[in-house]
């Protein structure tokens, strides 16, 4: 149902009713839909901008994305399907119901990890130059995306008195204040992608790089924010919230390899390799 989502931090008073969508032509489009594809978009703007620093074309990305996207909307599916299966194990035909809801970015990032090696290994593109672009694309996608939660008043955190709470109305009517869990990962999500995006302009050593530092970056903020979550998925019957598990898991790993890759130079990066294999062609040519 809509109702007010209060701001005590922007006065007593201060509320904003966001409709969950709105009517063209007698058609009903949703906000939620909205915000996640100008979140699709804009990464994907993005990504092209940025290919050449790469060593990336546009048929590059392009086609990757027809690939990655589609798989990855189903990684994120059955993510979320495997770790609440108790709710989908009498209804079966239920896991294909998608737009009823459910679905985690960690099957996605999965997923689309996968599919990106391999058409990689088959167009003979390093996947770390495809993930490194298309990691910050993500941190643009996920920042964006985040809002489609305050849309529709959902992945919010505990009842706190953080002076950035939220207030929410219940089905009884009344308004309990909880942690903005989607404002904080949005928040989140923007400060690593200006930090590394101007890091990625002059410091990026080997392909892979940028990634590696996305998935520590997201990985550890996701581990804190997501002990705030109130509608976490369980490992199984377990009380490890999942995403805090794949989020630490994702942080160590990151920052191991970090450290492992450390004394790689800039002649590993595929953008420079590229460019002198053209050079050299040039050089033949005359």
């Amino acid at each position: 149902m809509n109702s007010p989502i209060y701001f005590p931090m922007f006065g007593d008073n201060f509320s904003i009713d966001p409709a969950k969508y709105f009517e063209v032509f007698g058609f009903k489009i949703h906000w939620y839909g909205v915000i996640i594809a100008t979140g699709f978009i804009l990464a994907v703007v993005y990504a092209l901008w940025r290919k050449k620093d790469f060593g990336l074309t546009e048929d590059n990305i392009i086609d990757m994305l027809l690939f990655a996207v589609p798989i990855s909307l189903i990684g994120a599916r059955l993510y979320y399907v495997v770790f609440n299966f108790d709710n989908y194990r009498n209804n079966l035909g239920d896991i294909v119901k998608i737009w009823e809801g459910g679905i985690a970015i960690y099957g996605a990032i999965i997923f689309a990890g996968i599919t990106v090696y391999i058409f990689a290994k088959v167009k003979k593109i390093p996947a770390g130059a495809l993930c490194d672009v298309g990691s910050l694309g993500l941190f643009i996608g996920q920042a964006i995306g985040r809002w489609g939660n305050f849309i529709n008043r959902e992945a919010y955190g505990s009842v706190t008195d953080v002076f950035c709470r939220m207030g929410i109305t219940l089905s009884d009517g009344s308004v309990t204040y909880v942690h903005p869990t989607f404002l904080y990962e949005s928040l989140w999500n923007v400060l690593g992608f200006v930090l590394i995006h101007i890091w990625s302009k002059k410091h990026r050593k080997y392909d892979g790089q940028v990634f590696l530092m996305y998935l520590g970056w997201y990985g550890i903020g996701r581990f804190f924010v997501e002990g705030l979550r109130t509608d976490s998925l369980y490992l199984f019957n377990t009380g490890i919230r999942v995403s805090q598990l794949v989020g630490i898991v994702a942080f160590i790993a990151a920052a191991v390899l970090l450290i492992v890759f450390k004394k790689k130079n800039k002649s590993d990066l595929y953008v420079n390799k590229k460019a002198e294999i053209q050079q050299d062609n040039i050089k033949e040519a005359i």
